[in-house]
């Protein structure tokens, strides 16, 4: 399993100490604001059809890869540009390694969008993500969704998911579900992010998980190695944690591949982990990966999740 979290993480980890970051000195900087992605071009998607008869599509979105950045004219952005392939190229990759168990035997979705910078997260500013983010990167990802449901999903049962900002893209997007929308969805997670007390009093129907076959709810978690690395950002206030190993939400502790232990804090509605090496992960501006263990989020618990996301179809279509 370290060697799977190591191979998913091996591009973050160069592109984290090689990227070419940014530092502007006045915050008068003109800001650059690409234009959004045309989701009718092929390339603005990743997309395997690999349902057989008895899966689902797959609806996916990928975190934030892309720091802060200049124009040619000098000009700041705090957005990837979906229209050039070199920032296309690591949102692919998360996509990629995730469709080889969230595509397994269903179609899988996942659109390019203008996501907001690492630097942007950085500011811990939570009014500067969400104004951010919402005038911009949410937009893309309303209008990624829509057409997922109009030209490829045409009215089948589908998952939800997300990892970072893409978990919080998941969250966003179920409060814009209609009622009939909200029958087909079997499930979302929302990997490494949080589910507010804000967020559920906007959209009671964001329910959360209480095992593994439960449908219509939300599967959420936020691994630390312990309770005082919680990063608000990406995981607090939180209403709801399950724990992907043994799918219980109390403190009942789960071990996953002999050495690993997992707990869920039931107060802080964390996953504490005791017995793993994070020691390999790389610090992110100082945010993340610092006695939390976000970057393994989506990729240790791979095989739970891949288990899980197929007991929860089969139990949707015996519900049917």
């Amino acid at each position: 399993m370290k060697q799977v979290v190591c191979s998913a993480l091996l591009l973050l980890v160069c592109f984290v100490c090689g990227c070419d970051k940014i530092h502007t000195g006045s915050r008068k900087a003109a800001v650059f604001v690409p234009a959004a992605p045309d989701y009718n071009e092929s390339k603005m998607w990743y997309v395997e059809r690999n349902d057989q008869g008895d899966g689902v599509d797959v609806f996916y979105i990928p975190s934030a890869w892309k720091f802060d950045w200049k124009t040619s004219d000098s000009l700041v952005s705090h957005y990837a540009d979906s229209s050039l392939p070199e920032h296309r190229v690591h949102m692919e990759t998360e996509m990629t390694k995730i469709a080889e168990y969230m595509a397994l035997g269903n179609n899988f979705y996942s659109p390019h969008y203008r996501h907001i910078t690492l630097d942007s997260w950085a500011t811990l500013n939570e009014d500067t993500i969400a104004r951010r983010y919402m005038d911009v990167s949410f937009k893309d990802v309303k209008a990624a969704f829509r057409h997922f449901l109009t030209n490829y999903n045409q009215g089948r049962p589908f998952i939800l998911a997300g990892f970072s900002q893409g978990g919080k893209s998941v969250v966003e997007l179920m409060k814009h579900l209609s009622e009939e929308e909200r029958k087909r969805m079997i499930a979302a997670y929302v990997l490494g992010y949080k589910v507010t007390p804000a967020d559920v009093e906007k959209a009671p129907w964001i329910k959360p998980a209480t095992d593994s076959i439960d449908t219509g709810v939300t599967i959420c978690y936020n691994s630390v190695s312990d309770v005082k690395y919680i990063k608000p950002i990406v995981s607090a206030p939180n209403v709801m944690c399950i724990n992907p190993v043994n799918w219980c939400t109390d403190a009942t502790p789960a071990v996953l591949n002999d050495t690993i232990t997992v707990t869920v804090d039931p107060h802080y509605k964390v996953l504490v982990l005791q017995g793993f090496d994070g020691s390999y992960l790389p610090n992110i501006l100082n945010v993340l990966n610092t006695g939390d263990y976000h970057g393994i989020e989506p990729w240790v618990y791979s095989d739970c999740l891949k288990k899980n996301m197929c007991q929860r179809i089969r139990s949707f279509q015996q519900k049917k």
